[in-house]
């Protein structure tokens, strides 16, 4: 009878609590999700165009993006071309100071691009720039 219940007592103090490690696995979850960054695409696939003074860009920015048919996209969903000053202005409001980026077709219209900048610009934005590759 005694050697039972020292075995007990030795397999109860055995036991490790996972408690502390758990709680500490939570708060670098929630420290990973508060600040992490999510990059929001244009959601269509073009052929951008070349350039020698391509630069690499900041990932906190509105991507726009124009297909070879001039279609306008903005967040993986195609809107019309007199909703993209309120698309970016909601954009802005989320992320203010973002620059945007319009991810042009190279076959895309250039007059189509053109109204794409001006109502991003009369959406607020202060950095408006073209998407190219890098030759």
């Amino acid at each position: 009878m005694n050697d039972n219940a020292f075995f007990m007592n030795q397999e109860e103090e055995s036991q490790i609590d996972l408690t502390p490690m758990l709680d500490v696995v939570f708060i670098m979850l929630i420290f990973f999700i508060v600040t992490s960054t999510f990059v929001k695409e244009s959601g269509v696939d073009v052929t951008r165009p070349e350039a020698d003074t391509a630069v690499v860009t900041e990932s906190n920015s509105i991507q726009i993006g124009i297909t070879s048919a001039n279609q306008v996209f903005m967040d993986k969903r195609q809107i019309d071309k007199r909703a993209i000053r309120a698309n970016v202005e909601k954009s802005l409001a989320e992320n203010p100071g973002a620059a945007v980026i319009i991810v042009a077709d190279q076959d895309s219209n250039t007059s189509t691009l053109i109204e794409v900048m001006d109502q991003a610009r009369l959406a607020g934005a202060t950095s408006v720039s073209v998407a190219s590759e890098d030759k």
